[in-house]
């Protein structure tokens, strides 16, 4: 499947001719910190000693999880269809964020148990179906239904490039879908699933203990079936509609070469999978935001990612791809705007 994406690495010819131009600078070396390191991965990635971002678009995927019924998470199935409902009127964390740093939100329904009615202004049917099977009990989804939603998510992004897009925030919405992303986690970093699972949308002790022993019972009953860590084996397992679609999208705008924002535990899930699949594809990634889920930590290890925010977020929706828009915004303008030590008269350091 994945060898129909032709992701390429970065060609690194340009990195000292953008470090030079980061360097010369009226600055002390270095003293951007991270912003320094974002004006070089955003001017690799376009291959240009002026990057540019434009018509940068936030994408929200959405979809049902079948083992949210066996109570995986602290709130009932029916928030995902009341929180894109939500998502569409402009009234969740994510649109305030959006449209405070002007970027164009959608949701992308990949698989929600809920008819919305026919086409609605901001949301994109890309519907698999009406949620994925639990399990805990037999595999989510189908190889079929995966392949559908990698290439759905896949079709989506290219339409956007066609738009002339190049900077896409990747967030998500789905009850249980920590649990998945806890299930991935466990599979492609091998750090262990008690470290990966957390309290979700807050669970208390005895729900996150329930959680914990459904999950050992999901693992359990795949690895007894010969289940493996093949990348698409483990996404069709546990995966949910939003997050397989989400990895399509994701390697179809490593393809394009646009800047990748990954937000936080449950989008670095898919980051992950498209990971295992095209290495590459962790070129184009900026990480935005560290989770306040304890398996977070495992991902950024994985793919060597520090995060650009740290601050105790686990919302989702994409707000920490959404918060750090403004930081990537500062490391492109300090890139093309700010004086150099000769073009300002300014003495260098000794």
């Amino acid at each position: 499947m994945h060898s129909t994406f032709n992701i390429h690495p970065v060609d690194q010819q340009i990195a000292a001719a953008l470090q030079a131009k980061i360097d010369q600078k009226t600055k002390p070396l270095g003293a951007l910190g991270q912003l320094e390191k974002l004006a070089k991965t955003a001017g690799l990635i376009q291959q240009s000693l002026t990057p540019t971002l434009s018509n940068p678009q936030m994408l929200v995927f959405a979809g049902d999880h079948g083992a949210a019924k066996a109570g995986v998470s602290a709130f009932p199935q029916d928030v995902t269809w009341q929180m894109v409902e939500n998502f569409l009127a402009g009234g969740a964390a994510i649109n305030v964020f959006a449209r405070q740093n002007g970027l164009a939100l959608r949701v992308v329904d990949a698989g929600v148990a809920h008819d919305f009615g026919g086409p609605r202004e901001g949301l994109i049917d890309l519907k698999v179906a009406p949620g994925t099977a639990n399990y805990i009990e037999q595999p989510a989804m189908g190889s079929d239904q995966c392949q559908q939603a990698i290439e759905q998510g896949a079709g989506l992004i290219r339409g956007l490039a066609a738009t002339g897009c190049n900077v896409v925030g990747f967030g998500e919405m789905g009850i249980g879908n920590t649990a998945s992303a806890s299930l991935l986690t466990h599979c492609l970093t091998g750090v262990s699933l008690a470290d990966c699972v957390g309290r979700g949308t807050g669970l208390d002790d005895s729900g996150l203990n329930r959680k914990r022993a459904l999950l050992e019972t999901a693992l359990n009953r795949y690895r007894q079936a010969g289940g493996g860590d093949a990348p698409l084996h483990v996404l069709a397992e546990f995966g949910g509609f939003e997050i397989a679609t989400m990895v399509g999208a994701m390697l179809a705008a490593a393809e394009a070469k646009m800047v990748l924002l990954i937000d936080g535990f449950i989008v670095s899930s898919a980051a992950l999978v498209a990971a295992r699949l095209q290495p590459a594809v962790l070129d184009y990634c900026v990480f935005c935001t560290r989770s306040a889920e304890p398996g977070a930590q495992a991902q950024l290890v994985a793919m060597n990612a520090e995060p650009l925010l740290d601050l105790g977020l686990r919302l989702g929706e994409g707000t920490g791809a959404a918060l750090a828009y403004p930081l990537l915004q500062a490391a492109v303008s300090f890139l093309n705007e700010m004086a150099s030590f000769a073009s300002a008269g300014v003495a260098e350091q000794c």
